[in-house]
């Protein structure tokens, strides 16, 4: 072990979006059946088994929140088959309890989550593990989900192309504002009035964490070239993500970027930027010029909110913000905000 101590450790987080592409090029993949494999900003991977739809497999996990934690392991799984453009079907569950803390309570409360969730959308929960270890120090979910999608409907993150508009839906923080109203409520009821408070940690249901139909509405109102599902590192880190796989870059506006006021409060009570800010819940779209009222219309008329934030840009132009007329580098986040922000506040340093 001493040789690993003595390397460079990263932050709680995703890894840096270039380390891990150099990492996912030990896997180069010759097998015919994988349509789409391991690279950086693909959602899911896409396998040829037969007929005419393709098999789509994802997963993640859930680390940052204890509280309705079944709800957001099957609200982020099933949101990376719908940005493929396909629909989940059947999913996976894998649950790690701490030991001395693994009560009967909540592990009825986590599978009476799981249960809700996979009702509400038309999921099977298939199987999992489920164990307790003194490797975790507080419940975490791994989640898998399985879904289909037709050869010709799939949407990858890897289709933009100069010049089209940039979408996206309900705004930056979504996840990250229920978490932060739901783990800091104490801290946060000092500088924020209890309604906000209470009506942000409403976030994981309305507007909620999950995205099949943005991503159902959108795909039937347009050409839609990419779709991205914004989690660690918030709309920034997605927006990067979206531009490597598609080899592009891109122009954000900063006042288009619509950030809730419950959001925004408690961003500014903690020091914490939105644009870094764990994002479960909105959708990055790419479309043809041509289609953006469309699609905006579509969106706005199933009651879902959206905003053209940007556009395209070539590949040279790089990852640019404006705000108040004057551009600049958009920001990189080493690590998600809301995890920077928990390192530091349990560290005692905020």
């Amino acid at each position: 072990m001493g040789k690993y101590l003595r390397d460079r450790c990263f932050a709680a987080g995703k890894l840096p979006v270039e380390f891990l592409e150099r990492m996912l090029r030990m896997f180069p993949c010759d097998d015919k059946a994988v349509v789409i494999g391991p690279a950086v900003g693909m959602d899911a991977a896409a396998l040829r088994v037969g007929g005419k739809k393709y098999l789509l497999v994802t997963t993640d996990p859930i680390t940052f929140t204890t509280d309705e934690i079944g709800w957001y392991a099957v609200c982020v799984n099933a949101n990376d088959i719908a940005v493929m453009g396909g629909m989940p079907g059947w999913f996976f569950a894998t649950l790690l309890l701490q030991e001395g803390g693994a009560a009967e309570c909540l592990v009825r409360s986590i599978f009476s989550d799981l249960r809700r969730a996979c009702r509400r959308m038309g999921i099977t929960l298939c199987g999992g593990h489920t164990e307790i270890t003194s490797a975790v120090m507080r419940p975490v979910i791994c989640g898998t989900m399985i879904g289909e999608v037709g050869r010709r409907g799939i949407i990858t993150a890897g289709g933009a192309h100069p010049g089209d508009a940039i979408i996206l839906t309900k705004g930056l923080g979504i996840e990250g504002t229920a978490i932060l109203a739901r783990e800091r409520r104490a801290q946060l009821g000092k500088k924020i009035p209890a309604d906000v408070l209470k009506k942000a940690a409403g976030f994981l249901h309305r507007p909620g964490i999950g995205v099949v139909r943005d991503a159902k509405l959108a795909l039937e109102a347009g050409h839609v070239t990419a779709m991205h599902d914004p989690t660690e590192g918030g709309v920034a880190t997605a927006l990067r993500e979206m531009g490597i796989a598609s080899g592009v870059g891109a122009r954000i506006y900063r006042e288009s970027l619509p950030v809730r006021k419950e959001t925004r409060l408690i961003c500014e009570a903690l020091k914490i930027d939105p644009l870094g800010l764990i994002s479960s819940g909105a959708l990055l779209v790419t479309c043809r010029e041509r289609d953006v009222e469309k699609i905006l219309r579509s969106l706005t008329s199933g009651r879902i909110s959206a905003s053209r934030i940007g556009e395209v840009r070539p590949a040279e132009d790089g990852f640019i913000i404006v705000e108040a007329g004057e551009a600049r580098i958009l920001p990189r986040f080493s690590r998600d905000e809301i995890a920077r922000y928990f390192s530091e506040s349990e560290g005692g340093s905020s």
